[in-house]
């Protein structure tokens, strides 16, 4: 079984699994960030991507080396308790090396899994001890601790699988992708399902222009909400007050990092640090890299030219408990290869049980759903409950049938990243990939933040992605990226 990651990391509940069959990712690879059919090993692709100057020094060649077809990774996994375990438990086909994580208990049925492992809390400390005997990182943390640990280990030389969202703020995102690409390494971020059979259907509805050309595409989800009554994890909350003992089993300093400093309460953990400002990124960094993965590769998205956002209230300390937030996309168009246009399209993200309204498409009694996708095209609508797509209106369903199949098909999503670790193929959501597209997810949150709340109910956010920097609001700017703690900077 391989696991989707439904927002458990290291201390969090359980992850939820998928049938193997319902995943696998495209052999799209991509330069600069442009879906490309076919393959291509990893040489050829950073001599296509090219390379950009990053602020930071290698500290060794580490793992840029070549393996022989039978030999196995020496992985570390930086967590090890809920999602780190499934994504560990992924890999077993490798060494596990080394384990690390803030919280003893939490990480216990890993410790007994792979005794032979060396056990650590502070990941700083296990890749300097271990760092010629590893040769691959997991990173499965709370998001804050996403880019110091990728970071730590792409310094050493060593290839990286980092859960999603890749980074907390959209600054680090940029940092690094292009980290990864100066260093060399192979990369893959854990949202799962982009190795799935349903991501390129998409796609192939989509190349074979089965709704016509695509204006508008809208994702949603509950989340932070579970269903009508219930929640995952609260939001739209302030901070506690009281002070609670810190669990005999977890480091809190280490758990903290980067963050800012606060006491410890279980209003933070296990599982609803995702709702808080200083430690996750909300239901969009949860979902959306799931969800728009698939939106991105079929309508060859890149960066947005705006983006806007409205909410119920939130607050400095947590996301809302709902949020709708639209970018605008600008044209595109190939300049080799197969020729394709596609006009300018508006995607809309939902979130809290918002969704978008029902299309004349669809029929009356047809289920949009809690959680769901849709692209809105001149010939039809295509719509997604993220096991199925979908095309309506029925009798276009009906003429149409199903689309030619063009796409090859994955050997699974963390098998990706281990072959690509080899000298293989480079994996389906590759950093290069990967990274800006969590850009694009991040600079929602900016948008959604109270600070800017009045402004921008005068103005949409203009985005320049080359200078990553907003052109008409330099007070959003500041919002890209975040203050370290100190010993963390």
């Amino acid at each position: 079984m391989v696991t989707v990651d439904q927002g458990s990391k290291s201390g969090d509940e359980e992850p939820r699994a998928l049938d193997d069959t319902k995943l696998g990712t495209l052999d799209n690879r991509y330069d600069k960030g442009v879906p490309m059919i076919g393959p291509m090993n990893r040489r050829n692709f950073l001599t296509a991507a090219g390379t950009t100057a990053v602020a930071f020094t290698i500290l060794k060649s580490g793992s840029a080396r070549t393996y022989t077809a039978n030999e196995k990774l020496n992985i570390a996994s930086v967590g090890a308790g809920g999602q780190a375990a499934g994504d560990i438990g992924s890999v077993v086909s490798e060494n596990i090396v080394a384990l690390c994580d803030v919280d003893w208990d939490r990480a216990a049925g890993s410790f007994k899994r792979f005794p032979n492992a060396k056990q650590y809390k502070d990941y700083r400390v296990m890749l300097e001890e271990l760092d010629d005997k590893i040769d691959a990182v997991i990173v499965a943390t709370p998001d804050h601790h996403h880019f110091h640990a990728s970071m730590a280990a792409i310094q050493r030389g060593k290839h990286v699988y980092c859960e999603k969202p890749l980074t907390h703020s959209v600054w680090e995102a940029r940092q690094l992708t292009d980290a990864a690409r100066k260093a060399g390494v192979a990369t893959q971020m854990g949202n799962q399902a982009q190795a799935s059979e349903q991501t390129r259907v998409v796609q192939e509805f989509v190349m074979d222009g089965a709704i016509g050309p695509i204006h508008e595409a809208h994702i949603w989800t509950d989340r932070p909400s579970r269903g009508l009554f219930e929640e995952y994890w609260p939001q739209g909350i302030s901070r506690p007050s009281g002070t609670a003992a810190i669990p005999a089993s977890l480091d809190w300093n280490l758990w903290l990092g980067p963050a800012p400093e606060r006491p410890y309460h279980p209003a933070y953990l296990p599982f609803k640090w995702r709702g808080w400002w200083d430690f996750g990124t909300g239901a969009l960094g949860d979902i959306a890299c799931h969800y728009f993965d698939p939106v991105f590769r079929a309508l060859h998205l890149g960066a947005p030219t705006n983006v806007e956002a409205s909410s119920t209230r939130v607050n400095q300390e947590t996301y809302p408990i709902g949020s709708m937030i639209t970018y605008q996309f600008p044209a595109r168009s190939s300049t080799s290869g197969e020729i394709w246009k596609m006009p300018p399209v508006k995607l809309v993200w939902y979130d809290g049980g918002l969704r978008p309204p029902r299309p004349v498409a669809i029929q009356t009694g047809d289920v949009m759903g809690t959680n769901g996708l849709m692209l809105v095209g001149e010939d039809g609508v295509l719509l997604s409950d993220w096991e199925t797509w979908r095309l309506f209106p029925e009798n276009r369903a009906v003429e149409y049938g199903t689309p030619p199949r063009k796409l090859s098909r994955s050997p699974g999503h963390h098998v990706e990243w281990i072959n690509a670790c080899k000298g293989g193929p480079v994996a389906g959501s590759n950093f290069d990939w990967a990274g800006p597209m969590t850009e694009t997810i991040l600079l929602g949150n900016v948008a959604l933040r109270s600070q800017l709340r009045e402004d921008l109910t005068r103005v949409k956010l203009e985005w320049d992605s080359k200078r990553l920097a907003f052109t008409n609001h330099e007070g959003a700017n500041q919002f890209l990226r975040r203050e370290y703690r100190e010993g963390w900077k």
